[in-house]
C-alpha cells in the first residue's frame, strides 16, 4: 500500500472514530448498529456492527458493492427505518428527539417531484406542510433557493419541461427548503449522463460551501466520492460492514492537474483495491 495512502486509511474497529476535536463534536454518531431483514431461512443480515462518526459540516461519501447496505444505513440515520440494535445520535440526540426540532434533507436517486406541480410549488411543499412562514415568506424562500441551484427563471416550469439535471436541482432545493443541518443523498446523480453529473458535482460543492452542512452521500462511483468528499467510507457486503474509512488527500480538487497527479490517482487505485478486498 502506498505510504501516503496508508496513512489516510483506517480499518477495523477504529474506522470512523474521530475525536471531538476533529469533528467539533460529531453531527452523527453511530455505534454497533446492526440490521436484519426477513425471518427464518429468509433472514438476511443487512448491516453488522456499524460504527462511524460524521463531523459537523463534513462531507462524507459511502461506497461499496450493491447489497452492502449503503442505502439501508442512510435510511436508518434519517429515521425512515428503525435500527434493530446499536445506537445513533444526531447532534447529540436520539433520532426521534432530533426530528421533533429539526429535519433531515433527503435527496433520492430519482428526483421524485410531483408532476402536476411547478418547480416552485415542489420546492415550497415542505414549507407549506410544516407551516413555515406565510405565503409571501415561502415565495421569497423559494426564489432564493431557485437562485441557489441556478434555476431562477424556471420556477413556473413543470418537471416534464426540465432536463434530468434540472429536476435533480429542484429536488436538492426542496431538500434545502427548511435549512437542514444534515443532508442525506442516496445516489442522487446515478441516472445522469457523465457531463451533467460533473456539472452537478460542482453545483453541489457550491451549495455546500455557500450553506455549510453535514452531508452523507451514497454513490457507486469512486471518482465521484473522491472529488466531493472529505472522507470516504468503504463498505463490505454480506453482511454490510465498514471495511475502511479513507481521508481524501485532495478534497474537492478543482484543478485538473491535481486530479491527474500520481498522489490522487494512487488514492483512486487504493479505493479500488479496498473494494476488491471487501
Amino acid at each position: 500500500m502506498n505510504a501516503s495512502i496508508a496513512s489516510a486509511t483506517k480499518t477495523g474497529t477504529q474506522a470512523g472514530n474521530l475525536s471531538d476535536a476533529q469533528t467539533g463534536a460529531a453531527a452523527i454518531r453511530i455505534r454497533d448498529v446492526s440490521m436484519n431483514f426477513g425471518t427464518g431461512a429468509a433472514r438476511v443480515q443487512a448491516l453488522q456492527n456499524i460504527g462511524l462518526d460524521v463531523g459537523r459540516n463534513e462531507f462524507v461519501s459511502i461506497v461499496g458493492r450493491s447489497g452492502c447496505g449503503k442505502s439501508t444505513l442512510l435510511r436508518i440515520i434519517s429515521g425512515l427505518i428503525p435500527n434493530e440494535s446499536g445506537e445513533i445520535r444526531v447532534m447529540g440526540h436520539e433520532i426521534d428527539a432530533y426530528q421533533r426540532h429539526r429535519r433531515f434533507g433527503f435527496v433520492f436517486q430519482d428526483a421524485s417531484l410531483f408532476p402536476w406541480k411547478t418547480a416552485a410549488q415542489n420546492i415550497a411543499l415542505p414549507l407549506a406542510i410544516l407551516g413555515q412562514g406565510n405565503r409571501a415568506a415561502r415565495a421569497a424562500r423559494v426564489e432564493a433557493l431557485l437562485r441557489l441551484v441556478q434555476l431562477d427563471g424556471f420556477g413556473n416550469h413543470y418537471p416534464a419541461q426540465l432536463s434530468g439535471g434540472m429536476r435533480q436541482r429542484v429536488s436538492i432545493a426542496r431538500a434545502l427548503a427548511y435549512e437542514p443541518e444534515i443532508l442525506l443523498m442516496d445516489e442522487p446523480f446515478g441516472a445522469l449522463d457523465e457531463f451533467t453529473r460533473r456539472e452537478m458535482h460542482d453545483q453541489l460543492i457550491g451549495i455546500w460551501r455557500n450553506k455549510p452542512m453535514t452531508v452523507v452521500f451514497v454513490t457507486h462511483s469512486l471518482s465521484e466520492a473522491l472529488y466531493l468528499s472529505d472522507r470516504i467510507v468503504v463498505m463490505a457486503p454480506r453482511p454490510g460492514r465498514v471495511r475502511a474509512v479513507v481521508d481524501v488527500v485532495h478534497p474537492r480538487a478543482s484543478d485538473r492537474a491535481v486530479r491527474q497527479s500520481p498522489e490522487y490517482l494512487a488514492q483512486l487505485n487504493e479505493l479500488e483495491a479496498l473494494l476488491d478486498e471487501a
